[in-house]
């Protein structure tokens, strides 16, 4: 929340120093000794006027914030309406019970974790900006607690637990724990996202949170093929049906344990509804004494940019693993690049992207049995992608690097280094990915061909990773989450990628058409000759793309410099 401190709060800042300011109008020798009891003044009503005033404040001045504002809670009512209306026609249906308390775990999920990916959205999450009030934690719990009710997610919540209940409840103990449960699923998950927020505001304003931010696109990505692959499973099983046991489980995990305890009221199990009950309750209590503590203890600790963090981490990570890495330009290269996927967000972005969609496309294909064990190239060449635009994910902090190479041998130990950094990674994942694959398609008499293939792939990427990084060098812009390419580079990039996928094809050529004569031919007996000749050829693709690719980046040296500072 923003501090009333800070003078761009406004009247907020007013309205808070009214909790801390001497009382006026006392005793004259309680004035002149300075000892005037302090007005109490209630938090809440004072946070809830401060959240209203940085809603209302933050729609001055712009068109576009309204529009967007004004838009976002017209859907939210429009679907919250359809939502409840959805939910309660499902009254007196088999499964009803099943997809409302699905649904109440699934909301709870969603409030718990939201926060850490979109950390931006509520600059209320921030609790540390009031530490250098007078205020003690748990009247600041409640006064938050009561802050947070405002918004369009509580609102929308609360139109699906309103659904939910209207769904299950039968009878007047239906009812009356219909009255009881929905106000408490509120304040369930609008207490979990706040502990959850508290405990790890330290890293939703720093750098690995604005990281999360960026992978958060990646992580929806993946839950939704996620629930793609689970409502494909879930229509070829027989329907709502195979969910109960998921649903049993669920109906005793708080807060869905509100819309279990209405279910149960309404069956007539009121034993089991009354455990249900005292569970969400001590669930909500036992979430706000652990918000209580992290908030106490997020205000009296010092963060990582104090005197005493800084001298403990320094020198942190200097021996470890990196001093396995190749002593001289080659290892101190690999830990930069390294370093780089772990630190930059927009090179960990696209790594992990790779990494995870690599992994379920075979994967998830094998499980629905209809994949193949070659189906673990994707895998190999969605990594192998990463080579492209090598001195690109540099941004402008490439003439550094720049500085240091003055020969073609220093090109090539460059790019050899580099190379290396990302085998490093890809070589072992391909080789999960594979055995994986095989394991849940049981078809280990492919593997050993399908990994020389994927090696080879990968080996040619690599190859040819290195000559678009020397000959179709482009900018990452800084800004934008999900900005890759400068404006006006943009060809650059697209012939870099595909014709190096293309070409990459090419170079691998042989041992795709050795495995396909194989297989063709019946020669199943002798196909793992392809796992060796597979990373052999994978191996010497790469060493003479880097051998091509050194001399142009030393006599380009200074155009590549210029196009990727572009951004």
């Amino acid at each position: 929340m923003t501090s009333p401190a800070n003078p761009a709060t406004g009247p907020a800042a007013g309205t808070a120093a009214t909790v801390t300011a001497p009382a006026t109008g006392s005793t004259g020798t309680a004035g002149a000794t300075g000892t005037s009891p302090v007005a109490s003044v209630p938090l809440t009503p004072v946070f809830v006027r401060l959240k209203l005033s940085l809603l209302r404040n933050g729609l001055k001045g712009s068109s576009k914030r309204k529009a967007a504002y004004f838009s976002t809670l017209a859907f939210a009512l429009v679907v919250g309406f359809f939502a409840t209306l959805g939910l309660a026609l499902l009254h007196g249906n088999a499964h009803a019970g099943t997809v409302v308390v699905l649904l109440a775990g699934i909301l709870a999920l969603g409030w718990a974790f939201m926060p850490l990916f979109f950390p931006t959205g509520d600059e209320t999450l921030d609790p540390s900006r009031l530490v250098m009030l007078p205020l003690r934690p748990r009247p600041l719990v409640r006064a938050l607690l009561a802050s947070s009710l405002v918004g369009i997610g509580p609102l929308f919540t609360l139109c699906l637990a309103i659904g939910s209940v209207l769904a299950v409840a039968r009878g007047a103990a239906g009812a009356v724990a219909a009255v009881v449960a929905a106000p408490l699923l509120v304040l369930g998950c609008v207490t979990l996202a706040r502990a959850m927020a508290t405990a790890n505001v330290r890293l939703l304003t720093s750098r690995k949170g604005r990281d999360l931010a960026i992978l958060s696109g990646l992580l929806i990505a993946v839950g939704g093929q996620l629930v793609n692959f689970g409502s494909q499973r879930l229509f070829q099983s027989g329907g709502l049906a195979t969910l109960e046991p998921v649903e049993a489980v669920v109906r005793w995990l708080p807060p869905a344990t509100a819309v279990g305890m209405v279910d149960s009221a309404s069956e007539g199990a009121y034993g089991v509804a009354a455990a249900q009950l005292a569970l969400t309750l001590a669930a909500v209590a036992g979430l706000l004494w652990f918000w209580e503590r992290t908030l106490t203890r997020l205000m009296v600790t010092p963060d990582g940019s104090t005197i005493t963090a800084a001298r403990a981490t320094k020198d942190r990570g200097a021996g470890g693993l990196w001093s396995l890495l190749p002593a001289g330009r080659t290892g101190a290269t690999m830990q930069r690049t390294l370093r780089y996927a772990v630190r930059d967000p927009k090179t960990k972005a696209s790594l992990v992207t790779g990494l995870a969609i690599g992994l379920i496309i075979p994967v998830f294909n094998a499980l629905q049995g209809t994949g193949s064990v070659y189906l673990g190239c994707f895998g190999a060449a969605m990594l192998g992608m990463q080579m492209y635009n090598q001195f690109g994910q540099d941004t402008s902090a490439f003439w550094m690097v720049a500085q240091t190479i003055t020969s073609t041998r220093d090109a090539y130990e460059e790019l050899r280094a580099r190379a290396a950094a990302l085998a490093l990674v890809t070589v072992p994942y391909t080789l999960l990915v594979m055995v994986i694959t095989a394991a849940v398609l049981g078809d280990w008499s492919a593997f050993p061909a399908a990994t020389g293939l994927a090696l080879a792939l990968l080996g040619s990427m690599l190859c040819t990773g290195a000559l678009a990084s020397a000959r179709f060098p482009y900018s990452i812009p800084s800004d934008g989450a999900f900005k890759n390419v400068v404006p006006g580079q943009a060809g650059l990039a697209w012939a870099g990628i595909f014709g190096g996928l293309l070409v990459s094809a090419v170079v691998s050529a042989p041992v795709i058409a050795l495995t396909i004569w194989l297989r063709a031919d019946g020669h199943q007996d002798i196909s793992w000759i392809v796992l060796p000749l597979g990373v052999a050829w994978g191996a010497l693709a790469a060493w003479a793309g880097l051998r091509l690719a050194a001399p142009t980046v030393a006599r380009k040296l200074p155009e590549i410099l210029t196009a990727v500072s572009k951004g």
